[in-house]
Order: structure tokens, then sequence, then C-alpha cells
């Protein structure tokens, strides 16, 4: 089983947890993480985000996803077909670097797409994902029965 995790719901887990529905998405995640870690699912990572990763400014926040990203199962490179489903779902009205995450995800024949955006979700379940299923935190650890 394949899973990416756009760059919100992979930095969740250090998010400041005073909000009840960011510190269960932050458990649902580090659960998942848990059983990548194990062996029971693979991690898909991309140039996209890696490019994000390079962004952030907060070095624990940075050195744990470069962590993270450089473990990952499976590494994409943008190529023509993530270029042209990118700019599908970018028609789609979803946002340029959250649409390349998505066709990123597409491309790795994922099984689920995670994110915390509640936009991006929402818009995300709205396009042909193929076989990948777009979920939050929640949804995907119901998914995967944890």
């Amino acid at each position: 089983m394949r899973i990416y995790f756009d760059m919100c719901s992979l930095q969740r887990p250090l998010d400041t947890k005073t909000q009840v529905r960011v510190a269960v998405e932050a458990e649902a995640i580090l659960n998942v993480i848990g059983l990548w870690e194990i062996g029971q699912l693979e991690l898909v990572a991309s140039q996209a985000l890696l490019f994000e990763a390079r962004q952030i400014t907060l070095s624990t926040r940075k050195a744990y996803v470069l962590e993270v990203l450089s473990k990952a199962n499976l590494f994409l490179t943008i190529n023509e077909q993530v270029e042209a489903r990118t700019q599908v779902y970018i028609h789609s009205g979803i946002k340029p670097l959250d649409a390349l995450h998505l066709a990123f995800s597409v491309e790795a024949q994922a099984d689920y797409f995670c994110t915390c955006d509640d936009r991006l979700l929402k818009r995300a379940k709205e396009v042909n994902t193929l076989q990948t299923i777009v979920v939050s935190p929640l949804e995907l650890i119901a998914e995967l029965s944890l």
C-alpha cells in the first residue's frame, strides 16, 4: 500500500496541539508513519515535497521532513504525464503546488493521497485521481483500520 502525504500532513505531527483536531490528526499521521517504519506500507516522496521542504525556515521542522523524505520508498521527479495531469487539476480549481502533489501521487499509483488542507481535500475529491483515494488523516486511519 502506497501513501503520499502533502506537506501540511507530513508536518502535522510538529504542529502545536492546542486544538483537538490538530492533536488527533497528528496522532493519526504518527500512526501511519509508524506502519511505514516497520515496513507495512510504502511512503511516496516527490520533487515537489523536496522543494517545499527546502523552503522551511525552522530547522527542527526542516530536519524532520528531510529525514522522512530521504527514507521514502519511492521518489518521483517531474515528467510529461505529471505536468499534464497538474494542468488538468489546476483547471479544476486546485492551486498549482497542490495540483502538482496530487499529480505526483497519481503518477506513483499511490493508494492514498493525504492532506490536512480542507479546501484541497474538497476539490481533490471532485477530480479524477484514478485509483488514488484522497483522504484526510482521520479518513486515512479509518481506511487502514487503525
